[in-house]
């Protein structure tokens, strides 16, 4: 048998195949594909790209109005990235299922039969390539640490903007299909019928429908359960890394194995101060940060910033592979600092961390996040220091931002207000 009859469509001839049984994957997908790409969207948004943190940094007139991003609620970028990955996970079963319900047009021949064709076809393939793209490198990068030899980030943000090419093209040619075929064929009705009394849709003129049908092993509400079943199953596994609480045993799907401290310190260790480079000789007594832009540099030990005003407050720590935990934070407000060093007005802030190298060795923030009143330079949590991996002796505590941004082993801050 050659390659070419195995992919033939005449070899699909599952009877629940048809327009009606696409449609309503297709009616599902709708609904969940916009806010998976919007929340991807403003996770891009939420890296800074006004500072030039976001990456990709140059994507020219794709690029995605920019606004200062929120400190309230804190949880903002918890809800926003969680979504993204947990919804992202949770309709791959329904992609799957999808691409299943429409193979016998992927290799129908002839391939192209006019221009109109020719467009229709390229768009299916910028539609089905993307979204392919998107789960393939979004789940591999959850899972497993750096894998790629290309910028992930970079990759997602244009595989997304092809991915969404390719939907809105496809949406506007098969939305009144997919409307007209749910009309005419109530849900209600075809959830009654069984298996034994399963056959085509015989005015199906989509080309989905087989010509040639099998006996039916499974029914059309068979089917759409064991779909719909097995997105459950994976909200299941999924949902608890972002939610926490009774579901956060369950959540096996949870990103790549991430460390963990101990004691108070048991929760998510996203880079270790090993893989990072810091030593014990760095973080020691002869630890000092440094504060800029007034009218002297300030040099505090951490001392002297134990001796300052504690502020304590609750805040999530929300990673782009989509953890999330939420712990008791401790240290000095930021714009305390601001305040001990005579600055009056603060336009942006500059974070820089001991670590030499990285991509977020040094963040830029908004004058809303280094003016919050729980944005601290935090010293502590849940009651005790912060452990070398989680960036002892300081690190960087803000509502609502990127997990990577909560910059740790902390050297200097710098003020700056406006520009002239």
């Amino acid at each position: 048998m050659t390659h070419a009859s195995i992919l033939s469509p005449s070899r699909f001839r599952s009877p629940i195949r048809g327009v009606w049984f696409t449609s309503v994957l297709g009616a599902v997908l709708l609904a969940a594909l916009p806010i998976v790409t919007v929340t991807g969207f403003v996770s891009w948004v939420a890296y800074g790209p006004q500072f030039g943190q976001a990456m990709p940094g140059d994507v020219g007139w794709l690029r995605i109005p920019a606004f200062e991003w929120p400190t309230d609620p804190t949880w903002f970028y918890r809800l926003t990235q969680g979504v993204h990955v947990g919804l992202g996970l949770v309709i791959v079963p329904i992609v799957l299922a999808k691409l299943w319900s429409v193979v016998p047009k992927l290799f129908e021949t002839p391939p192209v039969r006019s221009v109109a064709h020719a467009l229709e076809r390229l768009s299916l393939l910028a539609l089905v390539g993307g979204i392919l793209f998107e789960i393939i490198t979004g789940i591999l990068n959850i899972q497993y640490d750096y894998i790629f030899g290309f910028s992930f980030y970079t990759a997602h943000y244009w595989g997304a903007w092809v991915f969404l090419g390719g939907f809105v093209s496809h949406v506007t040619l098969k939305l009144p299909t997919m409307v007209t075929a749910l009309r005419t064929r109530p849900f209600l009705e075809l959830m009654r019928i069984g298996v034994r009394d399963t056959v085509p849709d015989a005015d199906d003129e989509s080309g989905l429908a087989s010509t040639d049908p099998a006996p039916a092993t499974v029914s059309r509400r068979g089917a759409l359960a064991l779909v719909g079943g097995s997105a459950l199953f994976v909200t299941v596994l999924t949902v608890g890394q972002t939610t926490g609480g009774f579901l956060r045993s369950a959540a096996i799907l949870l990103p790549r194995g991430r460390s963990y401290g101990d004691g108070p310190n048991d929760f998510q260790v996203n880079r270790t101060a090993k893989a990072a480079g810091i030593t014990g000789d760095q973080t020691g007594d002869g630890w000092t940060l440094t504060v800029l832009g007034g009218t002297a540099d300030i040099v505090l030990t951490r001392t002297q910033l134990e001796r300052m005003n504690m502020h304590t407050v609750d805040l999530p720590i929300s990673c782009v592979e989509g953890w999330s935990t939420v712990q008791t934070w401790s240290g000095v407000r930021l714009r305390d600092l601001a305040t001990l060093a005579g600055i009056d007005y603060v336009d942006t802030g500059e974070v820089r961390s001991l670590e030499v190298s990285g991509s977020f060795n040094r963040v830029t923030f908004g004058r809303s996040q280094m003016m919050h009143p729980d944005s601290l330079l935090a010293l502590r949590v849940n009651g005790v220091d912060l452990s070398l991996d989680h960036g002892y002796p300081a690190r960087i505590m803000i509502p609502a931002i990127p997990g990577v941004h909560a910059t740790k082993w902390v050297r200097s801050i710098e003020f700056a207000g406006p520009q002239s």
